[in-house]
């Protein structure tokens, strides 16, 4: 299984993941309040995300292609996202 992480600084963290699991909400398995939020996608893919008061770290779990599953979850925030621009370091968890 292949797991990583991105913190990503934004004062916008919880709306995002809450925008985020609310998107997937209709597809997937999704479990969120305003701190927390996980999204199972089936298959042995995961995306948790933890809002701070300015920033939003996101983990990602695969046992698939994880570096696809990073960009996507990466471009759906980057949309959500679209007043500010949001840098995210990837790395191994």
């Amino acid at each position: 299984m292949a797991e990583a992480v991105a913190t990503v600084s934004t004062e916008h963290a919880s709306r995002y993941l809450q925008q985020l699991c609310k998107h997937w909400a209709h597809k997937f398995a999704t479990d969120f309040g305003p701190d927390r939020g996980r999204i199972d996608m089936g298959e042995g893919r995961t995306v948790d995300m933890t809002a701070a008061p300015d920033q939003l770290t996101v983990r990602i779990s695969s046992t698939g292609d994880a570096a696809r599953l990073q960009q996507v979850v990466e471009d759906h925030i980057v949309r959500f996202a679209f007043r500010e621009t949001l840098a995210f370091d990837w790395r191994a968890a």
